[in-house]
């Protein structure tokens, strides 16, 4: 009835119509208000949508969207809104999983897929996994190498390095330099792909000195190491595809700048809309207590 009125209001009195519709004008007025901070609240919210979009490189979808204009401004916007607004904006974040090629390699040792992909964990420094990835750079037949751990109970990157070498030394400082930040873990279940590595005798006995639990995933399936396909995955789309690397150091600098935002300031809606140091932090001060 109130839309009613308000089409026709261009033609005939508001008086008249309402009266018509044996309607306070009151009412109406009362009613037109609203809908007016409606619309402006709903152009706020595009504009908003449109900066974001362009100060992340595009890479929010609806979900992380909400999270950070909830948590940024302190509001309690709705999901559903966020993502109609998105839709009318034809604004979207798509994310592309990356296949990876593998090379046929007899391993030293193997182990079993402990982790059975039971992908959640109820502490941190429970559940580690652990992968290589490649990045190429443009005009070169360059390759940079990062290696880096994951923890299941926040999804936050523990330990990375980076070389221009596929080689054991990238995987032993990387699992050597987790070590170091948490001094005294044992039982952990480490978690890796079967990678000529991790199936590497040496690796395995540096496993066995700190009383880690070493788990691989079978052969041929990605899934068991899902979380860190993952990861690789929304790091492609986020950074790698958004430039255009021309040289190592640029592509280092951009990498571990990313990591310090994923773990510090992405806020992940599979973590209460918290980022994975919040909740890291959160979880390692009631143990402490």
């Amino acid at each position: 009835m109130y839309k009613a009125i308000f089409e026709l209001s261009e033609t005939y009195p508001v008086k008249s119509l309402c009266d018509l519709y044996e309607m306070n004008r009151s009412s109406y007025y009362k009613w037109l208000k609203r809908k007016n901070n409606i619309n402006q609240e709903d152009e706020w919210i595009k504009d908003t949508i449109l900066n974001f979009h362009d100060l992340f490189n595009g890479i929010l979808g609806y979900r992380r969207m909400t999270l950070f204009m909830n948590r940024v401004f302190e509001l309690k916007y709705n999901i559903k809104r966020i993502r109609r607004h998105m839709r009318e904006l034809s604004v979207a974040s798509a994310i592309r999983r990356k296949r990876k090629n593998y090379l046929s390699y007899k391993p030293e040792q193997v182990g079993e897929n402990v982790l059975n992909r039971e992908f959640k964990a109820s502490k941190p420094n429970e559940k580690w996994l652990t992968d290589v990835t490649e990045y190429k750079i443009i005009g070169s037949t360059k390759k940079l190498y990062l290696s880096a751990i994951l923890d299941l109970y926040d999804n936050s990157i523990i330990a990375y390095r980076m070389g221009t070498s596929n080689n054991n030394d990238l995987v032993f400082k990387t699992f050597d330099d987790s070590i170091k930040t948490y001094t005294g873990c044992e039982n952990i279940l480490f978690h890796s792909d079967r990678g000529f590595q991790y199936t590497n005798k040496t690796f395995k006995k540096k496993l066995d000195n700190v009383k880690f639990i070493q788990s691989m995933s079978r052969v041929g399936r990605c899934i068991d190491n899902g979380p860190m396909e993952a990861f690789w995955g929304v790091m492609e789309v986020e950074m790698y595809k958004l430039n255009e690397f021309r040289s190592i150091e640029q592509l280092k600098m951009a990498i571990e700048e990313y990591i310090v935002f994923y773990n510090n300031h992405r806020y992940q809606p599979v973590l209460k809309g918290l980022t994975p140091m919040e909740l890291r932090n959160q979880a390692l001060d009631l143990i402490q207590y």
